[in-house]
């Protein structure tokens, strides 16, 4: 007869720490849809470099109602993302945090939690079923917070060091390449590199018409529709255009339902000598090498999101947010590639080269 395992003994002092680790994610949580105001509203760029304020200076300043504002300038300075003096009855947004919610764009990730508890229904109706839930299905918050979430990192790497980490990328570039970003969102990868490489020619490709629409306004706006052209296009079906120096998949490949099909078609569009550049977010190869607070992050978006954006198609593969290199490789290798290597990396995300 088998011998039932003891229950672990109860420990008090570990109830009071788990206690406050919840309670500061309760008040994190709360606070996320006071950043969304915030932003929504420019409160937050209003104090950027403003020195102490009033709540009644800056309600006066964005128009808002001066009893709402003042509660928020409390939350935020509990929060620590604002500074409160006491005597003054003022408060300040402190350049580093300035930088953070205006300059970095954060609240753009913000923007992304927002869209997560809009959508909580479908996805746990989609626990029970099993099914999928595509990016076309979420709040549009998810699309803007995502452009924002992901541009800055983009401008701060993607020029100066990701692509000059890929084999004679940057003279092929310069000298004037094709180049077709897929998954291109609202396509702000898309716009990073063509103004940088006026001689390339760019094709932004993404299923969701809607963030197609908005790329094209943004190109027109910008002056770049004879340089880029943007097109409705799955990852299996975008157009060859006579091949490609450079393919980009910019933090995409994983929430594919066929990666494996994807990658076979990126084979197939490639020139002889092209680059295929795969930007992944930031993972370990093993699970418990994600469980810190950027894997937190990815593994909770990829439950949200990624995840059920690849159940929904065909396949179904779900790599998830954190699949890490060994699943990346096997996915090009799978393809036919036979050269891979992760080329350069960030804290948030990882960059790889495949090429025939």
């Amino acid at each position: 007869m088998a011998t039932a395992t003891p229950a672990p003994a109860f420990d008090p002092a570990k109830l009071d720490a788990f206690m406050g680790k919840a309670v500061t994610d309760l008040g994190a949580a709360m606070h996320a849809a006071l950043i969304v105001i915030g932003d929504k509203l420019g409160l937050y760029k209003a104090m950027a470099g403003a020195g102490p304020m009033t709540s009644a200076e800056l309600a006066a300043k964005t128009k808002t109602s001066e009893r709402y504002v003042r509660e928020w300038l409390n939350a935020n300075a509990a929060s620590g993302y604002i500074n409160y003096d006491a005597a003054s009855k003022t408060f300040e947004l402190p350049p580093e945090q300035g930088m953070a919610l205006t300059a970095i764009d954060l609240p753009g990730a913000f923007h992304i939690v927002s869209s997560c508890f809009k959508d909580e229904p479908k996805i746990t109706q989609a626990f029970r079923t099993g099914e999928g839930v595509g990016w076309h299905e979420h709040d549009a918050n998810l699309f803007f917070g995502t452009e924002r979430f992901f541009r800055p990192n983009y401008e701060q790497h993607l020029l100066s060091s990701w692509i000059p980490a890929l084999e004679g990328l940057t003279d092929k570039l310069a000298k004037g390449a094709s180049v077709a970003d897929v998954g291109c969102g609202h396509g702000a990868s898309t716009i990073l590199m063509a103004k940088a490489f006026p001689k390339s020619h760019f094709y932004g490709f993404d299923y969701h018409s809607g963030s197609i629409e908005y790329a094209r306004h943004v190109a027109g706006r910008d002056g770049l529709l004879d340089q880029i052209s943007f097109e409705v296009a799955s990852a299996k079906s975008y157009p060859s255009n006579g091949g490609y120096d450079l393919i980009a998949f910019f933090d995409c490949l994983h929430d594919m339902g066929d990666p494996v099909g994807a990658a076979k078609h990126v084979l197939s569009s490639l020139k002889p000598d092209g680059t295929w550049m795969i930007v992944e977010p930031f993972a370990n190869d093993m699970p418990e090498q994600n469980h810190n607070p950027v894997g937190r992050i990815y593994y909770s978006a990829s439950t949200m999101l990624c995840t059920p954006a690849s159940l929904a198609q065909e396949v179904g593969a779900a790599l998830g947010a954190q699949a890490g290199e060994p699943r990346i490789h096997d996915v090009v290798k799978s393809a036919g590639f036979t050269r891979f290597r992760r080329a350069a990396q960030t804290p948030f995300n990882l960059v790889y080269e495949a090429k025939r």
